[in-house]
């Protein structure tokens, strides 16, 4: 077999293992790894109009200044949540109470906030 042929054949082998190997692995006791979990939540539609985001951006300026608020650290989940809870509790009940946003966490959950938020007013 000439030289190229076999690199190509090398290089074949590698990436598949690479792309199925991963699926073999197993944990510290032997078992295999859980698959990760789905995260469900209650999802409103909510479409991104200039209206809403207005309306939106307005309650959140808005509950930036509330008294509950305005002492928490500018950067901040604790802040976050506390303007979510002012801007709607009963959205931020249903979307959040169950499992708070926790520093660092891509906030997945936003939109169908904002869809509840609109839904509701």
């Amino acid at each position: 077999m000439p030289r190229p042929a076999i690199l190509i054949f090398l290089c074949y082998i590698i990436l598949v293992k690479a792309a199925y190997g991963y699926k073999e692995l197993h944990g510290l006791n032997g078992k295999m790894f859980p698959k990760a979990a789905t995260f469900n939540f209650p999802e409103y539609a909510y479409k991104e109009t200039s209206k809403n985001e207005i309306t939106y951006h307005e309650l959140e300026v808005s509950c930036d200044q509330h008294v509950k608020c305005v002492n928490l650290s500018p950067v901040g989940v604790a802040k976050i949540n506390c303007i979510r809870q002012c801007i709607s509790p009963s959205c931020y009940q249903d979307i959040y109470a169950f499992n708070e946003l926790e520093e660092g966490e891509i906030d997945a959950r936003l939109n169908s906030f904002k869809g509840c938020v609109i839904q509701r007013m």
